[in-house]
């Protein structure tokens, strides 16, 4: 439909497209409006302000690139979202703190059923430590989520009565569309990034505690698999390993082990996990053969460890894709991307090729 003034101006939605494009066409109805046309001025900036002054009117804007020079947006009411139930969250998280004692007091060599609910405080420093790290994992992209006005939950954990670790980590629900790539980028980055942070310190304190044992003596036992990052540290902090001997992690080692595994799980460019998010925000569209690739890599990978071809058909049953963001037309600014290369290295050093081995 050819563009008409005389049904967009005065109104607030007109007057404030018609600022920033030149509207060749125009459709609309009860819900929304959408408008095509040209960008008056460079369109990367034009769309985050368009997009920015119809937030601030109360409005959603999807816009994208529909041509070579030519742009859509629809624009329609925005939707408030309620933030779940607390309870829910706080329950989830006793429970985690529950299963994360028992497998952190018998990671101490003590019986958790023997003299309990005592007993659980030798489960303290596995369970806190891993807690304090998926914790601002995911609370890293609840704060990035709410600076940017993304309705989101608070982080729900996910307890699980396995004596490796009690604990398939934690996530937060976003329940309000993403604005902009470069919030895309914020808001996957955060969570990483915090968590390898807090991850740090607590795996140089557990590698300082841990020793070296005979490895006849952990016969029957799990040969945890070692990632550059955490390589380096243990020759950085322990030196060498006598020969014969393997190290055998104290209990806050144990969980920053885990907690940069988990990073770098999160970290894959797969779908919507956070180095999905990464990759989209950083690589637009391109996203797509980026994830295929990695797709094939992890099936190649699981026949070193067999837990990548779960986490492989996984991301196939969620989707390899990624949606776009809201305003799909604006690209990172430098700093950004330099967040986004940063985030790309650290999974590289935190990866496992193979995690778990039976001695």
């Amino acid at each position: 439909m050819v563009y008409n003034s005389s049904v967009m101006n005065g109104t607030e939605i007109g007057d404030i497209v018609t600022k920033y494009m030149w509207v060749h066409e125009f459709q609309e109805d009860s819900t929304y409006r959408v408008f095509r046309g040209n960008f008056f001025y460079d369109p990367d900036r034009s769309a985050e302000a368009l997009y920015d002054e119809l937030q601030k009117s109360g409005y959603y804007a999807s816009i994208r690139a529909v041509g070579s020079g030519y742009y859509e947006v629809i624009v329609y009411r925005e939707i408030r979202y309620g933030r779940g139930n607390p309870l829910v969250n706080l329950v989830l998280f006793l429970l985690t703190v529950f299963t994360t004692l028992v497998v952190g007091a018998t990671l101490k060599g003590i019986n958790p059923l023997t003299g309990f609910p005592g007993s659980l405080v030798h489960g303290i420093p596995f369970s806190f430590s891993l807690l304090l790290i998926l914790g601002c994992h995911e609370l890293g992209h609840y704060f990035a989520s709410r600076r940017h006005g993304v309705e989101a939950t608070l982080p729900y954990f996910l307890p699980i009565p396995h004596p490796l670790v009690g604990t398939l980590g934690a996530f937060i629900k976003i329940k309000s569309p993403i604005p902009s790539r470069k919030v895309l980028l914020d808001i996957g980055a955060a969570g990483p990034l915090v968590g390898a942070l807090v991850a740090l310190p607590i795996t140089v304190i557990g590698i300082h505690l841990s020793k070296y044992v005979p490895r006849e003596t952990a016969q029957g036992g799990i040969l945890m698999g070692s990632s550059l990052l955490f390589g380096f540290l243990e020759k950085l902090i322990k030196g060498s390993a006598p020969p014969g001997h393997d190290l055998l992690l104290n209990p806050m080692a144990y969980a920053g082990w885990f907690g940069f595994f988990v990073t770098s799980l999160n970290l894959f460019p797969l779908g919507q996990l956070d180095g999905g998010h990464i990759a989209y925000a950083l690589f637009g569209r391109n996203h797509r053969y980026i994830a295929r690739g990695f797709f094939l890599l992890l099936l190649g990978l699981g026949f070193l460890w067999p837990g990548y071809w779960f986490w492989a058909f996984l991301s196939l049953f969620i989707g390899l894709d990624h949606p776009p963001p809201l305003n799909n037309v604006t690209s990172l600014d430098g700093k950004r991307r330099t967040v986004a290369w940063i985030s790309f290295f650290l999974l590289i050093i935190t990866f496992v090729p193979v995690p778990f081995k039976v001695l």
